[in-house]
């Protein structure tokens, strides 16, 4: 069997050299790497994950916690780029990523299951956080860190800042003249509580009021439940200019729906997007949106959570907020 010992030899590095190179180490020069992990794959070098895992009493291996009311899955391409973000510095580090199986609907024990398979940290993008088999893995010892949900002060999370983003969209949406806007928000979540408490201030500070008729509830990433709500909308004595979707994806429903009935966006009536996917840009016009960061928040994740798997009780707990930006696209029509 060949040994790191031996690929060092043949390279005339030191063995900390190839244990690094072989493991993508942003210390090895991107030469050195090369020529190392080819050299490797010459002396058809294997890893040996049973031993790794004797000698450092880990398994090398993180959960990740992903469910979806919708069923998309990772056809979810803002979650698909977080998952991305997380997985790129696992890879580095030597980790492998497991897709965590199980139902909120059937209160699947994540506790349990983790033990079971003895992670060594789970990264929790999206579930229901108040079912007991998410507060139970969150109370234990097994290093944790959630996306837009802060469990407690002790633990690690990281949030869009989505009371900045909406706030930022409706800014736009009322400087080109627009009153009578209209949100179709998700699901109840922490996430929606922000948007639409940013969307009520924000109108209110420009003496805005918005009617209760105004805000409707489908699901996130629903396409067919915000047809129905905006026909509901068009419906209305006094329909909205604009309506706000809860994401990109959701949005193209509605969109479906107004050019049913003969509605350019963009032109005769106005609407906004969440979280930038390219599906979108690729519409004419362009949707109007804000972008959110996957990729980094994905990366901010998986640096929090490895800081906890290494460090262990002396880590300190980390809540970031990631900024995203506007992108104004074309679907918002300036009234006069």
């Amino acid at each position: 069997m060949v040994t790191l010992k031996d690929i060092a030899r043949e390279c005339k590095v030191s063995f900390s050299t190839v244990s690094k190179a072989l493991k993508g180490s942003p210390e090895i020069s991107h030469e050195t790497t090369e020529f190392v992990q080819k050299k490797a794959r010459e002396l058809g070098y294997h890893p040996n994950f049973a031993a790794r895992t004797l000698r450092t009493n880990r398994t090398y291996d993180i959960g990740l916690i992903f469910e979806e009311k919708t069923g998309v899955g990772l056809q979810h391409e803002y979650f698909a780029s977080v998952i991305s973000g997380i997985q790129k510095v696992a890879f580095e580090k030597g980790y492998d990523i497991t897709f965590v199986g199980g139902n909120s609907l059937q209160n699947y024990d994540y506790y349990s299951h983790s033990l079971a398979r003895n992670y060594d940290g789970v990264a929790v993008l999206s579930c229901d956080f108040d079912s007991p088999g998410i507060v139970d893995l969150l109370k234990s010892d097994v290093p944790t860190v959630t996306l837009d949900y802060s469990f407690s002060p002790q633990h690690s999370s990281v949030l869009s800042d989505s009371a900045t983003g909406v706030k930022e969209l409706t800014e736009y949406v009322i400087s080109m003249g627009h009153t009578k806007i209209a949100m179709i928000h998700g699901e109840r979540t922490w996430v929606t509580e922000q948007r639409v408490d940013s969307f009520k201030k924000t109108c209110a500070e420009h003496g805005i009021q918005i009617p209760p008729e105004y805000f409707l509830e489908v699901l996130y990433h629903d396409a067919e439940g915000c047809a129905v709500a905006t026909e509901k909308l068009l419906l209305l004595d006094e329909p909205p200019t604009c309506i706000f979707y809860p994401d990109d994806y959701a949005s193209l429903g509605g969109i479906r729906e107004l050019v049913n009935q003969n509605l350019r966006p963009g032109k005769d009536i106005s609407v906004v997007g969440y979280d930038g996917i390219n599906l979108t840009s690729m519409m004419n016009p362009p949707l109007t949106t804000y972008e959110q960061n996957g990729k980094l928040i994905g990366k901010t994740m998986a640096d929090a959570l490895f800081d906890q798997i290494e460090k262990g009780s002396m880590f300190t707990p980390q809540k970031k907020f990631i900024d995203g930006r506007v992108i104004k696209g074309g679907t918002v029509v300036k009234l006069n």
